[in-house]
């Protein structure tokens, strides 16, 4: 396994070809398996709710255990690629995951369903399909880094379309438990031999391809901006951004059972929210490459603020399933937008971690956010101020993102132009 993981690099002629679109492919469908350990808990929250007769707050500890492992776990999970290859942190998250469900579906209380989620299915688990997926990617492409790292990043929401619809009809028929034993063979049996298909070592720079290819700024700094005040401005707005998308993403699937609606319509929602942000993703990785993804960052921000509010005054089913469409369509185009900036303003030799960092302070929020919106709902017995504790957190990152474009955009401007 380590042999192949060896191989050597490709050459930066190699940049753009089949194989990398054949290796993106390859990887999207292994990060939209993996990611079932992003959305089967949320889905799974009102059983465990009842399971454990506990609070919504304490409910949605999981969620944000999950997520917090999950973030720290693209770090590590990030350097043993870099390290070894993508091959090794796949192969050993698939044998983590997979115990990480077995585990979970014998929990006797809530602090080992818990544990599970955390260690095993966030941090160990899935955590090695999602930002080391994204970082060896961006590797691979130049002149369509934009659309190929938003396609990366899909994967993850594909997942979020795929699995709750599935985790909650499992849900009702074998209950949670089996489900989680089914989950757990699943991606064991799948994941092991999809992974074959990356053992080749991606290209660890691409300085050798002419400065003609790389994007407009490419690897520059501004003169105005220092590196640890960019990568400062950005951790805190991916922290931010997410806060503020967690609240209908976690929390849809309960905030319909509140509502009467019912907890398979909510996941029908979430399965719709996930699946317009797939084209989100994909519209606004071709956007970045015409626009640049500072302004990609300042556009999907404003309409994820504008969705957020749309959210406050109706209730109704129909409606619902209206919002959530637009909430997708609105936010999947942020995250991948921080991969790109760091591609933009760092040396490629710093991509993986610097990635890797961005990446972990969007999941961060996620956590955070899924966490805070249940405890805010505990409070007021309402979604309500949990909806305008989103908005909040999102004007902080539509700030951070007009103040990036105007403090930087003027030094990409410069750099465009003929010498």
């Amino acid at each position: 396994m380590t042999t192949d993981s060896r191989a050597a690099p490709v050459m930066a002629g190699e940049a753009d070809s089949p194989y990398a679109w054949y290796r993106l492919a390859m990887s999207l469908l292994i990060s939209m398996i993996g990611g079932v350990g992003l959305w089967s808990v949320v889905v799974t929250l009102p059983a465990v709710e009842a399971e454990f007769g506990v609070a919504r707050g304490d409910a949605s500890l999981p969620y944000t255990a999950t997520m917090i492992g999950f973030a720290i776990g693209g770090i590590m999970m990030g350097r043993l690629a870099d390290r070894f290859g993508i091959l090794v942190p796949l192969r050993c998250g698939t044998i983590a995951l997979a115990l990480g469900y077995a585990a979970a579906s014998q929990s006797t209380s809530l602090w080992q369903y818990t544990l599970a989620h955390g260690l095993l299915v966030g941090l160990l688990g899935s955590s090695s399909t999602f930002g080391p997926i994204i970082s060896d990617v961006s590797l691979w492409f130049v002149r369509r880094r934009g659309i190929a790292v938003a396609i990366g990043a899909s994967g993850s929401y594909m997942a979020g379309t795929v699995w709750p619809p599935i985790i909650q009809h499992l849900i009702e028929t074998i209950g949670w438990r089996d489900t989680h034993l089914v989950v757990a063979a699943f991606c064991f049996v799948t994941l092991i031999p999809l992974s074959a298909a990356l053992r080749r070592r991606p290209p660890s720079t691409l300085a050798s391809v002419p400065p003609s290819a790389e994007p407009r700024g490419g690897g520059s700094m501004a003169s105005t901006m220092s590196p640890a005040a960019l990568q400062t401005l950005l951790l805190i707005a991916g922290l931010s951004c997410c806060v503020a998308m967690a609240m209908p993403q976690v929390h849809i699937v309960a905030y319909c059972a509140d509502l009467g609606i019912g907890t398979a319509r909510g996941a029908e929602m979430l399965s719709l929210m996930l699946a317009t942000g797939v084209v989100s993703r994909l519209a606004f990785g071709g956007i970045s490459d015409r626009i640049g993804p500072l302004k990609a960052l300042l556009l999907s921000s404003g309409l994820q603020a504008l969705s957020l509010l749309l959210f406050l005054p109706f209730e109704g089913l129909g409606m619902l399933y209206v919002v959530s469409a637009l909430f997708g369509l609105s936010q999947g185009g942020i995250v991948p937008t921080y991969a790109l900036i760091v591609r933009q303003f760092f040396p490629p030799a710093e991509a993986g971690a610097r990635v890797g960092l961005v990446l972990s302070a969007t999941l961060l929020g996620m956590a955070l956010g899924g966490w805070m919106s249940g405890a805010i709902y505990d409070l007021t017995l309402s979604y309500q101020a949990a909806f305008l504790n989103g908005i909040a957190w999102n004007i902080l990152n539509l700030a951070i993102a007009a103040f990036l474009l105007l403090k930087l955009g003027r030094r990409l401007s410069l750099s465009s132009s003929p010498a």
